[in-house]
């Protein structure tokens, strides 16, 4: 089974580029708006589709110019948009300030991807792979992935936002891949002896990651060191090239190195020229870094 299936979230991006996040309370000047793709859900299949895998995108649009404009850049894409959703309300949208250093924070209202209906969705019988995040209901997790377990196919949750998760949708899972932050919120959560069985991916910006596997082993890898534009985005980037990476049979520790790469150069690229980025560069840049 070789295709790839990403369910998720859909906002368009409101990018405010400011000194510093405002306190609260704090009115800060900002010096540029910028508008972009974005949701977890939309990213992290983009990703992967640039990265090689064969990718359908499930999730819901509203038809109000926000819709609009993210359905160009999907269809623009290459992804397979045979099970996405529309209804005739508001789309997904989020506000992001991204700090002159390069970290950013965020907020999201979801709207559209709120509807999303598992009832509507055909599942590939090719599909090897389900990707999963925290931005949409978890009951439509849980649909899609007990469906997905039933063909066969492995299921990836991104447990971002943090969030907790139900026995149920855990029972579901083969991976789980998420940042410091949000493995400190799970740190209780992850201990119990039932969810051993689990990978665990826990990644942490500019000090690299940790790939923790069933038996217990714990592996740390290095960030690549490349000047940081933002950092916003980059882990969506991550998790849809190790998707494609892994799904093409590449083993853990190069799958894990060329999404660090790829993200690493996601990181290092201006805005505009970040779809540019092809899987040769993301390669040249590893082999650099061997040298």
């Amino acid at each position: 089974m070789t295709r790839l299936c990403v369910l998720g979230a859909l906002h368009w991006d409101v990018l405010v580029q400011a000194p510093n996040l405002p306190q609260r309370d704090e009115t800060v000047r900002g010096s540029e708006v910028a508008y972009d793709f974005g949701g977890k859900g939309g990213n992290q299949a983009v990703s992967a589709q640039r990265n090689g895998a064969e990718t359908y995108f499930v999730g819901r649009l509203g038809q109000d110019e926000f819709g609009k404009s993210l359905l160009r850049v999907l269809q623009e894409s290459g992804l397979d948009l045979s099970q996405l959703q529309q209804d005739a309300g508001a789309s997904g949208m989020s506000v992001a300030i991204l700090e002159t250093g390069g970290e950013y924070g965020a907020v999201i209202v979801s709207e559209a991807n709120l509807r999303i209906d598992a009832a509507q969705v055909s599942l590939d019988a090719e599909t090897g792979l389900l990707l999963l995040q925290n931005e949409i209901p978890e009951a439509i997790n849980l649909a899609l992935a007990q469906r997905a377990r039933a063909n066969g196919s492995e299921v990836w949750l991104n447990a971002a936002p943090a969030r907790e998760i139900g026995p149920a949708l855990m029972g579901q899972l083969d991976v789980v891949i998420m940042n410091r932050v949000e493995a400190q919120f799970y740190q209780a959560f992850f201990s119990n002896p039932a969810y051993q069985r689990l990978t665990k991916i826990i990644t942490k910006g500019a000090d690299g990651l940790d790939l923790i596997l069933p038996d217990g082993a714990c592996q740390s890898f290095p960030a690549f060191e490349v000047p940081s534009l933002s950092s916003h985005g980059a882990g969506d980037v991550f998790v849809g090239a190790l998707a494609a990476q892994r799904l093409a049979q590449i083993p853990w520790e190069s799958a894990l190195r060329y999404a660090q790469a790829a993200a690493a150069l996601h990181v290092a690229t201006p805005r505009h020229q970040r779809s540019e980025i092809t899987p040769s560069d993301i390669k040249a840049l590893i082999q650099n870094s061997a040298l």
